[in-house]
């Protein structure tokens, strides 16, 4: 039967839109093509961030409650100002986004300020390794010249037995100690409050066995991570973080960094001469959002970084495409700041009487 009704010569065009549309959408959280051999590497060279259960330990529950407030106390600086989280800022995940930290009395750090969150991950604390633990450096920056800047311990503690709850808190979180309120509890407290900061991503997802949880870009960062060598240093859960290593092994770092003056690294710690230049791994947590870059922040493009990193560390020059996929896959390590991270209501000053 005939039919008045029009045809659309724009139909088919039409329809092929319309079609590769409802293809896209179908196909956006696909798995990437040879997605599963892409998982099975990465488990060879990462493992996911395990969170632990809270558990209902009260003197555990006590010590992290208490290393949360003494995170944020400004009041045991000698200028009052200064505090943990003075240089590891939630809206910079933990960082501070300064080239070098900066502490009492607005002295400058002689290094970049790493974030906080996931520290607990690495195998030594600070660039160069010069502190044990989580612990080690929480109670060591109480005399930093450059953090808190106190002259002893003692200083130090004098300011929180002068604010009178902090008595019992600590008394509770250390039940049995005659004189609890002590740096090395001070350490303590600090990092069991700072195991707690630890920031699951996207990545998880993938090596918990999501595959598609990778964008396409993401996933072919992560091959070229791999492929490239940049996982024989930056690997384990932390993506980095658990080794030291020279920074300059092809070429010399400060070159393509544009430093004037090459810091020496390890080997003005040990005093010997093969730890020259040489630093903690970097974990790449976070990464993408805690620029700038090395241990002086010397660089503060990502792209960049990751292109000297190319060259020095592995000798490859990195193109434009190489660099971009290398960074989309270091984005996906970002995850969200952690819902305790944020100040408790301070305790108040003694009374004046």
């Amino acid at each position: 039967m005939a039919t008045n009704r029009s045809v659309d010569v724009r139909a088919p065009s039409f329809f092929i839109a319309l079609v590769s549309l409802l293809f896209i959408a179908a196909t956006a959280h696909a798995e990437p093509p040879n997605a599963k051999a892409l998982l099975e590497d990465a488990k060879q060279n990462f493992q996911p961030i395990v969170v632990p259960s809270p558990g209902n330990d009260s003197v555990t529950a006590a010590r992290i409650e208490l290393g949360r407030r003494l995170f944020f106390e400004n009041r045991v600086s000698m200028d009052g100002s200064v505090s943990c989280a003075h240089c590891h800022l939630p809206e910079k995940q933990a960082s501070d986004g300064l080239p070098k930290a900066i502490g009492v009395f607005g002295k400058e750090n002689p290094r970049n300020a790493p974030s906080i969150f996931n520290a607990a991950l690495n195998f030594k604390q600070h660039w160069r390794g010069d502190r044990e633990s989580l612990e080690d450096q929480a109670e060591k920056s109480l005399l930093g010249p450059a953090s808190f800047g106190n002259p002893d311990q003692a200083t130090a503690m004098s300011k929180l037995k002068a604010i009178p709850a902090y008595a019992g808190a600590f008394a509770k979180a250390f039940p049995g100690d005659k004189d609890p309120i002590n740096s090395k509890n001070w350490g303590v407290a600090v990092g069991a409050f700072e195991r707690t900061l630890l920031t699951p991503s996207k990545f998880d997802a993938f090596l918990a066995g999501d595959a598609s949880a990778l964008t396409k870009q993401e996933a072919a960062g992560l091959r070229k991570f791999i492929d490239l060598g940049c996982a024989s240093c930056h690997n384990g859960a932390g993506v980095g973080g658990n080794s030291f290593q020279k920074f300059g092994v092809v070429s010399d770092y400060w070159k393509e960094t544009g430093v004037a003056t090459p810091d020496k690294g390890r080997a003005d710690v040990t005093k010997n001469d093969a730890d020259l230049y040489v630093f903690k791994v970097a974990s790449l947590r976070n990464v993408a959002q805690t620029a700038p870059y090395f241990h002086d922040g010397s660089v503060a493009d990502l792209t960049k970084a990751v292109k000297i990193m190319g060259k020095t560390q592995l000798g490859q020059d990195l193109s434009e495409k190489d660099a971009a996929d290398i960074v989309a896959f270091l984005g996906a390590l970002t995850g969200p700041v952690p819902p305790n991270y944020l100040a408790l209501e301070p305790y108040p000053d003694a009374e004046t009487k």
